[in-house]
């Protein structure tokens, strides 16, 4: 049933799918299924080249049995006990910010923040929606806030908010073309040592060029939003 719960057998469709290099949407239209369901599937399991249908199962079940073993969290800015459709969100929201190489505690905290109206809560509050250790919560947002991903506001009562705002992916993607242009340095740095004329510093040449041009555009594009 395209609402229900993917089979094995649907796991092993899609794992052969992906082997053959199908889409998302070629798999989905095969399965019968929503295109989201099958990314949020593969995503939330290692990805494309790692997903395998036995593992994603078993993880599956296990998720299964801890959510029903969990208490509902009642913080402030919760999402409604009632909303699946949400919660499947927020899991697919975190899903890819994990696929794009943040450790999970750290997305599940940005992703709370930012299916929050305000787009700001306490540490407290964090730690009792996510149902994690206050120590976690405490590793997970000094992580975000050195990489300028959220910031810190201490009210009158000494309590820490931890906040995004409209313009917190406007610093991430500066920050992003910063880290491009220290690998520029490297990659050019590298050239000079193997010779531009060798292979490998043809290429180190080449990449250089790349992550220039790249991390230009990323100024230039954060230059031209209008909502700055």
């Amino acid at each position: 049933m395209p609402g229900g719960r993917l089979t094995l057998h649907e796991r092993e469709c899609i794992a052969a799918a992906l082997a053959e290099g199908l889409g998302y949407t070629q798999i989905a239209r095969q399965l019968d299924r929503p295109a989201s369901t099958v990314s949020r599937e593969v995503t939330r399991n290692g990805g494309p080249s790692r997903y395998r249908a036995d593992r994603a199962h078993r993880a599956t079940a296990a998720r299964a049995r801890r959510s029903k073993a969990a208490t509902p969290p009642t913080a402030a800015g919760e999402f409604p006990s009632g909303n699946e459709a949400l919660r499947d969100f927020a899991t697919h929201f975190t899903d890819l910010l994990v696929y794009d190489g943040m450790p999970r505690m750290q997305a599940r905290v940005m992703t709370a923040l930012h299916l929050t109206d305000s787009g700001s809560l306490t540490a407290a509050e964090l730690v009792h929606q996510l149902a994690v250790s206050p120590a976690s919560i405490s590793t997970a947002v000094n992580a975000l806030e050195k990489r300028d991903l959220l910031r810190r506001n201490r009210t009158t009562h000494r309590r820490d908010h931890y906040y995004i705002d409209n313009n917190t992916w406007h610093r991430t993607t500066l920050n992003l073309a910063q880290a491009a242009q220290a690998k520029v340095e490297a990659a050019h740095r590298g050239a000079q040592l193997l010779g531009p004329t060798t292979p490998a510093g043809a290429r180190l040449t080449e990449i250089g060029s790349y992550l220039d041009y790249l991390g230009k555009q990323m100024v230039q594009a954060v230059a031209r939003w209008p909502d700055q």
